[in-house]
């Protein structure tokens, strides 16, 4: 399974973007599908899990109510809007597909990773 993310690029503090990962197989709409983000000399970090179904999300404290993620099964494609935007977001984001319908915040909890796409939030 490929997964392609787009969407990343460079943004003023307080604006949107809307991240996209298309998956190569259907085999994702069984799976969570989850986004995990990296800044440089940081470790990659948890930011938002969809369910199989779409039916429950969760969401990493420092996106809560900013980001959004959701899913287009038909499409086999996972979405995260992010609104407010801030510095600290800057990273590269990264989509995953989990090992089961439910996936957690645990990057071992993932089986397959997209190339990831840069953010760059300004001041």
């Amino acid at each position: 399974v490929q997964l392609q993310a787009s969407g990343g690029g460079l943004v003023q503090a307080g604006g949107s973007l809307r991240l996209s990962c298309a998956a190569s197989r259907r085999t994702s709409s069984n799976n969570a599908m989850g986004w995990f983000r990296q800044s440089p000399g940081k470790e990659r970090e948890f930011v938002a899990v969809i369910s199989w179904n779409g039916g429950y999300m969760y969401y990493a404290d420092s996106v809560k109510g900013r980001f959004t993620i959701s899913r287009d099964n038909a499409k086999n494609m996972v979405l995260l809007q992010m609104n407010k935007l801030k510095p600290e977001d800057t990273a590269v984001y990264y989509c995953a597909i989990g090992l089961g319908g439910y996936s957690g915040s645990q990057a071992k909890q993932y089986r397959y990773w997209g190339q990831g796409t840069l953010v760059t939030v300004s001041s």
